[in-house]
């Protein structure tokens, strides 16, 4: 075995054994279904932010903003805006209210507080929020295992179905056995990781190149266009549709449910501002980084076929073994927290919102938590199954797992959260539409519309049709204190 092979495989050793240790310490608090799916809402405020961030971020950010970032120079700022802005919006606008209202209703998934703020509709609510879940989840749970495999193939050269599964299986162990806190802490430790690679490899690679002026000369004899945010060269309208496409890649910060369950579980409302501060500027450095890496990588490998590879190689040519050791633990990091949060997700809607609404209520309460470990161990492995034999089918879905997550629920939230006139329907309409919305965006009108991303339709969608049912409803019920027979809520 080469040393470079070596030396990575001590660090992925070293790395694994904290991930499990992690899982191990974190089991002792499953005491009850809030335990196990939220922590206990015990989380403290470091932790929440640096947990959203990972989950929020996955292989996309090293990887894939990294490869935009070497495709097409600066333009990538307006993701690092979109993210950062959806980021800013997320704990001020949902973060606090979501915490404080999901703890005066006891709920602990975000389908749970849905159906309990409209309870007439409770059903409806719970099925279609179950069943949005679970297609994306599962799928992007599928893909992300797929990563995983690949990453091994290419830092190690280890067969890719070996690398689905030693990744996968340490996943699933930490979270199944380890639960909702297993996965924040082991978020914490793993974006700490990330931001360590995605500050180090764009330094060192700059100081390679030879100083910041050696880097924009040698990016303006690759291209020109490259150093121009306001330009794609293809005229207006692309521009625009380039520079929307960009901010609204943070709208799903507003909705995802693996995001929101982070807020629910903050200790107390009064922490949120601080966790907000340290998860902008944990962004800010996430996202520069990565373009960063995207615009060295340009200069030092200027004929790459596949631009999301960028990282890997500026990680092999610039750092000794054990370094680079360490930077293949990021992008395992970033593969990881998501595949842990997502399965989490998955698990809790099967467990607390089917289950939990079909078993006798003592019973279910008493086991949810032991069940809940069993159904992420299922899901996991079946993960990597699909992962193996079914890698064709799930890109096609993930492409709009994100959106599809982010416009089904960030509307809704909103509107419950902020404007009394939320009916129970408007919640089941809206939800319908942001949903629809963003997949039939991808499947018939995004190549006609230049690109323009899924959720800058489907989250207007989502929320017009949630505020105009929830109007028409009002209009029925003229005293507007009871819509749909359900009390309004008081935030």
């Amino acid at each position: 075995m080469p040393a470079g092979n070596t030396a990575i495989l001590a660090v992925l050793g070293v790395y694994f054994g904290l991930m499990l240790a992690i899982g191990a310490w974190a089991r002792r608090s499953h005491d009850s279904a809030a335990g196990y799916f939220l922590a206990g809402r015990k989380l403290p405020y470091w932790v929440a932010a640096f947990s959203m961030n990972a989950t929020g971020e996955s292989a996309w950010l090293i990887l894939g903003l990294s490869g935009v970032a070497y495709l097409t120079g600066l333009q990538a700022l307006w993701v690092v805006a979109g993210e950062a802005l959806g980021v800013a919006g997320a704990w001020l606008l949902v973060a606090r209210r979501l915490n404080a209202a999901s703890r005066d209703s006891d709920t602990i998934t975000v389908p749970d507080f849905l159906a309990e703020r409209f309870r007439r509709q409770a059903v409806m609510i719970r099925g279609l929020a179950v069943g949005i879940i679970l297609i994306m989840a599962c799928a992007y749970i599928a893909a992300q295992m797929l990563a995983t495999g690949k990453a091994f193939s290419v830092f190690l050269g280890w067969e890719y179905a070996t690398g689905v599964w030693v990744g996968g299986l340490v996943t699933v162990a930490y979270t199944a056995f380890g639960g909702f806190k297993a996965v924040a802490y082991t978020d914490a430790v793993q974006a700490m990781l990330m931001l360590f690679a995605l500050i180090a490899v764009p330094l060192v690679g700059v100081a390679a190149i030879g100083g910041l002026d050696a880097l924009w000369a040698g990016l303006d004899r690759a291209a020109p266009a490259l150093l121009l945010p306001w330009s794609t060269g293809e005229g207006t309208l692309v521009t625009l549709v380039v520079i929307a496409s960009g901010l609204a890649v943070g709208l799903p910060f507003l909705g995802v449910p693996q995001l929101l369950v982070r807020f629910m579980a903050i200790r107390d409302s009064a922490e949120v501002p601080r966790a907000a501060a340290v998860s902008i500027i944990v962004v800010l450095l996430f996202d520069l980084g990565a373009v960063g890496t995207g615009l060295v990588g340009r200069v030092l490998f200027p004929g790459l076929e596949d631009a999301e590879t960028v990282m890997p190689e500026l990680a092999r040519a610039l750092f000794p073994p054990l370094v680079t050791g360490v930077l293949v633990v990021a992008v395992l990091s970033a593969v990881m927290s998501t595949v842990s949060s997502l399965l989490n997700l998955a698990s809790s809607a099967i467990v607390h919102d089917f289950y939990r609404q079909l078993a006798p209520a003592q019973e279910a309460s008493r086991r949810e938590a032991a069940i809940g470990a069993w159904v992420t161990l299922a899901l996991g492995v079946a993960g990597c199954l699909v992962a193996l034999f079914g890698g064709g089918v799930i890109f096609s879905l993930v492409l709009f797992a994100w959106s599809g997550l982010g416009a089904a629920f960030g509307p809704v939230v909103l509107c419950v959260l902020h404007w009394r006139g939320t009916s129970g329907r408007g919640v089941v309409a809206g939800m319908a539409a942001g949903f629809a919305t963003s997949i039939g965006w991808v499947l018939l009108a995004k190549e006609a519309s230049y690109g323009l991303y899924e959720m800058v339709p489907a989250f207007i969608a989502g929320l017009l049709v949630t505020v105009v049912v929830s109007r028409l409803d009002r209009s029925r019920h003229p005293g507007g204190k009871h819509v749909d027979g359900n009390p309004e809520p008081g935030l």
